[in-house]
């Protein structure tokens, strides 16, 4: 039988070009996603796009996706990790 807690997604290591790596809550991600979106609409993927408000996009962006490209040299990647055995 699998484990339940294999598949939790309740903290995110966060790497984004400029910044030191942090680990964060799936709340905010959501909440840094929904910023970076307001501030670089251009990076969200097309099929996103179907979403019309910007938490319905990162919370998309969160379940399908683990990096956006904001342009030359600049990134986010987010990857769930687990911190409890």
């Amino acid at each position: 039988m699998s484990n339940t807690l294999m598949y939790s997604e309740d903290y995110f290591v966060v790497l984004q070009s400029g910044q030191p790596e942090e680990i964060i809550t799936a709340a905010e991600l959501l909440e840094k996603l929904t910023e970076v979106l307001a501030t670089c609409p251009e990076a969200l993927p097309q099929d996103a796009q179907r979403f019309t408000t910007l938490p319905e996009q990162a919370q998309y962006l969160l379940g399908n996706y683990c990096d956006l490209d904001l342009g030359p040299g600049e990134f986010i990647q987010w990857y769930a990790v687990r911190l409890e055995k």
